[in-house]
């Protein structure tokens, strides 16, 4: 159980840090758009980099967990697990959004943060917070219970 916990987190923390490289890099070189849409842009981006690295990372790491001896896949267990990932990862995920926007735009119009460094900081703070929402959630959803 505790090495699923560690496998989950792990494909979070490697997907965010590859979204995080890549979302500075898009903040910036879109400085001269309005701060909103920079946010907005960066958000975006930041989505589609974090979620491409995490499903393939946590497609590898349990590829072998639904296979049944026949050769087949275990999908009531499957669908199961998927149900209870998703509605973890989706209340993480609201809170996460919120969260980064609004940090993001008061980093670049408050305190006049360069784009890049708006990003990093927060999707850094975001993503602590994220963190530890998915933890929460999916110890209550009860994902890695009896051998899931």
């Amino acid at each position: 159980m505790l090495q699923e916990y560690l496998k989950l987190n792990k494909n979070i923390l490697i997907a965010f840090a590859a979204s995080i490289i890549i979302s500075a890099i898009i903040a910036q070189i879109l400085f001269d758009q309005t701060d909103y849409l920079n946010t907005t842009y960066t958000t975006i981006t930041d989505y589609v980099i974090y979620f491409s690295v995490f499903s393939g990372l946590f497609y590898l790491d349990n590829r072998k967990k639904y296979q049944l001896k026949s050769g087949g896949t275990d999908t009531v267990k499957l669908k199961h697990d998927l149900k209870k990932l998703i509605t973890s990862l989706g209340i993480a995920e609201i809170v996460y959004t919120v969260v980064r926007w609004v940090l993001q735009y008061y980093f670049l119009t408050v305190q006049h943060y360069d784009p890049y460094m708006a990003s990093i900081v927060s999707q850094g703070i975001s993503t602590i917070i994220y963190m530890l929402v998915v933890n929460f959630s999916v110890k209550i959803m009860r994902l890695y219970k009896d051998g899931n």
